[in-house]
């Protein structure tokens, strides 16, 4: 807020809401999903709140970024309850998160620097069988049959003969899943980065994309941390 709070100081809904940009209604609907402390009432029934209110507010504006709605308002309605191993658990579910989006971001890059663009050769004319290119990769057929169940490749059917055709974004789509899987990578994960290839249009220009998601990592992780500055605040003065 503009002015530095004295403990004595009562705001009304309009004061706490101005000072973090919010309306007065957004005040009222966090308080009652307990975002922040019960707000003690005037003889009419009106709401008063206290510098304790404005950290509250302060630490659940500061969380958002990080943590995601969710989890920043079970955050605080475990400190709010006494719960602080509660909200704790959660802040390290958020830091556990993250640190998998990371090892998924890591994979992705692994898996394109060892995909060698020439290394799956020209692709038959017309597309690629089963048979051929589970040889080519060194697989079972029975495992691109998986990864189509799974999602992870796309193969059309020869309108003839009803044979799986595997064209060269399906190629590629095989090839990529195919050294994340020696990676590692579980399947769920790997679903929605083939998604993601396909997206971006192709491997050329997920580049761009792979530092974008840098970006957005290193983003929630300094989120992360003004949110816990923030939320270290509010407890202090819970204390």
């Amino acid at each position: 807020m503009g002015k530095k709070l004295q403990s004595t100081d009562r705001l009304r809904p309009v004061d706490l809401a101005r000072g973090h940009g919010l309306s007065t209604q957004a005040v009222r609907n966090y308080e009652e999903a307990g975002i922040l402390p019960a707000a003690a009432r005037t003889p009419h029934g009106y709401r008063t709140y206290t510098p304790l209110h404005d950290r509250a507010l302060g630490a659940f504006l500061a969380l958002l970024p990080g943590h995601g709605h969710p989890t920043a308002t079970a955050i605080m309605r475990a400190v709010n309850g006494d719960e602080p191993d509660e909200a704790f658990r959660l802040i390290d579910e958020s830091h556990a998160q993250l640190l998998e989006d990371r090892r998924t971001l890591r994979d992705v890059e692994s898996a394109l620097r060892d995909l060698d663009p020439g290394s799956a050769g020209p692709t038959e004319l017309g597309g690629m069988f089963i048979g051929p290119l589970a040889r080519r990769l060194g697989i079972r057929p029975a495992t691109l049959r998986a990864w189509e169940d799974a999602g992870l490749v796309r193969p059309r059917r020869d309108p003839l003969t009803g044979y799986r055709v595997y064209d060269e974004a399906a190629v590629r789509d095989a090839r990529l899943a195919h050294q994340l899987r020696r990676g590692g990578a579980p399947l769920e994960r790997i679903a929605p980065l083939i998604a993601h290839v396909r997206s971006a249009g192709g491997l050329a220009p997920l580049e761009a994309a792979l530092t974008e998601w840098h970006g957005r990592l290193a983003a929630r992780g300094r989120a992360m941390l003004a949110g816990a500055a923030e939320l270290e605040g509010y407890l202090r003065a819970r204390g």
